[in-house]
């Protein structure tokens, strides 16, 4: 059986660069969607986040403007009956990566507060691409990469395609000028052969190697099958 370590922000705030609070979390679909898409597969999913905390809920990715009515019910219908799974994750530092056969990480503004500066999830995104093993990150989770450093220093990220929350994306959800930095910004800084959709909010997925990823809430069901196509040759 396929095996999928799923890591998740334990954030429930970003720090802006006004030093206040925004509340925060993981995006819903984004973990809902591809958590689906994988146990239908008959994919087995074990969620972890640092320190092993229940993770938050963005409260924004279940309101009106997060999708459609029958979406956003399923999510919510989902998010239900994984409370079980999401009140008790796994400790990230306590968890031995090699024993997936894919780790997944799901976005939200969380990631930007903590996985962008965990060394554990660092250590394990080096690793991976390193060694090639698969690795997807989807929105703001790209943000974990800043964490990752290979043996000079550098980024192992450097020179590789990937895609994320785009600036323009940033720009139209409010937030842009009140951020310390923006992602897409972040990944070219790093070196990352940076892709985006020609429209913002359309669906993007990148593939280079066993590195996913996915540039925004509506590339979740993409990415999450292609993942489903390609692991399972």
């Amino acid at each position: 059986m396929t095996k999928v370590l799923m890591i998740v922000s334990a954030s429930d705030h970003w720090t802006l660069n006004d030093g206040t609070q925004h509340p925060t979390g993981f995006w819903a679909e984004e973990l809902v969607t591809p958590y689906t898409v994988f146990t239908d597969a008959g994919w087995d999913v074990d969620v972890a986040t640092p320190g092993g905390r229940a993770p938050t809920v963005d409260k924004v990715s279940l309101g009106d403007g997060a999708g459609d009515a029958d979406t956003l019910a399923r999510v919510r219908a989902k998010l239900d009956e994984l409370q079980p799974v999401l009140s008790q994750p796994l400790a990230l530092e306590e968890v031995d990566d090699s024993a997936y056969d894919l780790v997944f990480y799901p976005g939200g503004h969380g990631p930007m507060e903590d996985l962008a500066v965990d060394e554990t999830s660092g250590r394990i995104l080096a690793r991976r691409v390193q060694d090639n093993t698969p690795v997807a990150l989807l929105c703001h989770a790209p943000a974990a990469v800043l964490a990752a450093e290979n043996e000079t220093g550098g980024s192992p990220f450097a020179g590789r395609k990937m895609t994320g929350f785009s600036n323009d994306e940033e720009r139209a959800s409010g937030l842009a000028e009140k951020a310390k930095w923006l992602l897409e910004d972040k990944l070219v800084e790093l070196g990352v052969d940076y892709e985006k959709a020609q429209e913002p909010y359309a669906p993007h997925v990148t593939v280079d190697g066993a590195l996913y990823s996915g540039q925004n809430p509506s590339s979740s069901q993409q990415l999450a099958e292609r993942l489903v196509a390609d692991l399972s040759r």
